[in-house]
């Protein structure tokens, strides 16, 4: 598992990629321009709702830009964080909501009342805000099992207490039979975050380092395993967790964390190339530095999938001051959750906006933010 100082060279950034500026030979056509590239197809021409809309990529984005943000206004909103940091008295609070429609309820390593509680609660985290407080609506299936919805209520209830928060305040809703899929949930969260923490992209600068906390692409594939029936010679979990406790030790290092993502619908590509977007910087990853689990690289590959979109659901992406970021690696392999929390990248200042991967042979390929999603009802 290679350290910082492997990775990078000492006090720099990579010079650009070469398969993004290299200077042809005479008579070898030039390179395409990548920053040039367009979608031949607007996104947002899409007459109805579909599948990838709810993905976490561009799709999703396309809805948040053209409909619901320019629908709703507010300097708060245009944040466009995993949760909203607002101030209230004085305070400073992380507000966040989340909608859960996995299928199926459960699966290897959790359910969907796990998600409901660790979604939000890594969503607060990811502002450096401790969770204290949920709501919790349920909107059920007429028809649903009694005893299903009591071991869904047990797990959210036994989730809730793990991560340290309180469910305050909920609601209950009924849809006909044929209408719903069982059990929907949203939670919402509310936490105070600590003085001197500002975790946002635009604080991204280059050279910043990227850690992983761990393995990626866990979760989609343990979903899939099951929804499929599919086996791949050894079990997969999920690695649903709430990321709170592993936080705090990253921020008790210090607080200068300049900006954390739990990388979930659209996977690490996704959160990577939202960081990117937002700060108005490149990201250079290092594919052989990124932990993929056999069992997770074997499946995606019989399933044609790419690892780095497969959601997460107990996994952060941070980005460190180089200065910070050896301590904030130690920090994070001393708890649990970040065992195996390794480098895989940095931030620089060539390709704004684009993340791109240098591969194992010495090229360079760019990791474009996902259409819609490879898995759905995932989260």
């Amino acid at each position: 598992m290679p350290e910082i100082t492997d990775t990078f060279r000492a006090g720099g950034t990579h010079p650009a990629p070469r398969d993004l500026a290299a200077t042809p030979a005479p008579g070898i056509l030039a390179a395409p321009d990548i920053l040039a590239w367009s979608c031949p197809a607007p996104l947002r021409d899409q007459p109805r709702v579909v599948m990838g809309h709810g993905g976490g990529g561009a799709l999703s984005a396309e809805l948040v830009q053209h409909i619901f943000a320019p629908a709703f206004g507010g300097e708060v909103l245009a944040q466009l964080g995993d949760a909203a940091t607002v101030s209230l008295g004085g305070a400073r609070l992380a507000f966040s909501t989340d909608s859960f429609v996995v299928r199926p309820l459960f699966f290897p390593g959790g359910s969907i009342g796990d998600l409901a509680v660790n979604g939000t609660v890594n969503d607060l985290a990811m502002s450096g805000a401790r969770a204290a407080y949920l709501s919790c609506g349920f909107i059920l299936e007429e028809g649903v099992e009694m005893a299903v919805l009591a071991r869904v209520a047990e797990a959210l209830g036994a989730a809730a207490r793990t991560a340290g928060v309180e469910v305050a305040t909920g609601d209950t809703k009924v849809v006909e039979a044929g209408h719903g899929d069982g059990i929907y949930i949203n939670t919402a969260g509310i936490g105070l975050i600590p003085a001197g923490v500002d975790l946002r992209p635009q604080r991204v600068v280059p050279g910043d380092v990227v850690i992983v906390s761990g393995p990626i692409g866990v979760h989609g594939v343990a979903i899939m395993s099951v929804r499929e029936g599919l086996e791949f010679g050894t079990g997969i979990e999920s690695d649903c967790a709430a990321l709170g406790g592993l936080v705090d030790t990253m921020l008790a290092v210090t607080p200068d964390l300049h900006v954390l993502r739990d990388p979930t619908r659209g996977g690490l590509a996704a959160a990577l190339n939202e960081i990117a977007a937002a700060s108005g910087t490149g990201v250079v990853l290092q594919e052989r530095s990124i932990p993929v689990p056999p069992a997770v690289a074997n499946a995606c590959a019989i399933l044609g999938l790419d690892p780095m979109y497969v959601a997460n659901e107990g996994k952060l992406v941070a980005f460190v001051p180089r200065e910070h970021a050896e301590a904030v690696l130690a920090a994070m392999r001393s708890h649990p959750l970040g065992a195996e929390a390794c480098v895989i990248g940095e931030a620089v200042s060539e390709h704004p906006g684009m993340v791109v991967a240098r591969t194992g042979l010495g090229g360079t390929r760019v990791v474009d933010l996902p259409i819609g999603e490879q898995l759905p009802r995932i989260c």
